[in-house]
């Protein structure tokens, strides 16, 4: 059994958002989309042919997609896709080897989460294969299925120019507990 993520915790002020033509589906006050359905989930996964973490599975069936900014959001199940399909040349341009850079970091640098990471200690071999789940200002949030934890969790990667790198979260959860924070 997976770990429950208390997502109504995190967004506390979730109310019923309702659609109509001159009203978005965003609850203006959290700006939290309706639910996703079990059977649009599962056909996402299908579509992936993975499993998706579970801490952003309970996520999309607690809010299908977060924002209504083109650049600060968290995609709807319908947006969600590999990075390598959805925004190719995003994928390509983080992925490409560098002549600076090793292809690969060793695990004594790459496995290192919170203050102490440094950014551009990502692997960039990964990065097509991560899936796109939001925009967050200049960069993307991905999740990265080359590194799970025992419970099934995604690393989650909030990747920027500005960073020169990707900060790197154990899972979903994390990443979104920690950016709520700072822009609280």
């Amino acid at each position: 059994m997976s770990a429950q993520y208390a997502w109504s915790e995190r967004f506390p002020a979730r109310h019923s958002a309702t659609e109509g033509p001159d009203r978005s589906a965003l609850n203006t006050d959290s700006d939290l989309h309706p639910p996703a359905t079990e059977a649009k989930v599962r056909q996402l996964e299908e579509q992936l042919g993975m499993e998706l973490p579970p801490s952003y599975r309970q996520f999309l069936l607690f809010a299908n997609g977060w924002g209504n900014a083109d650049d600060c959001r968290l995609l709807r199940v319908e947006e969600i896709g590999w990075l390598r399909d959805v925004a190719p040349s995003v994928a390509e341009s983080w992925s490409a080897p560098k002549p600076e850079n090793s292809w690969s970091v060793p695990d004594e640098l790459y496995f290192v989460y919170g203050h102490e990471q440094v950014s551009g200690n990502m692997r960039g071999e990964y990065v097509s294969d991560t899936l796109l789940a939001g925009y967050w200002d200049d960069g993307v949030v991905l999740l990265n299925p080359h590194v799970k934890t025992p419970e099934g969790e995604w690393e989650a990667w909030y990747l920027a120019p500005w960073l020169a790198g990707a900060s790197r979260y154990t899972c979903f959860w994390d990443l979104i507990a920690y950016e709520l924070r700072i822009g609280a």
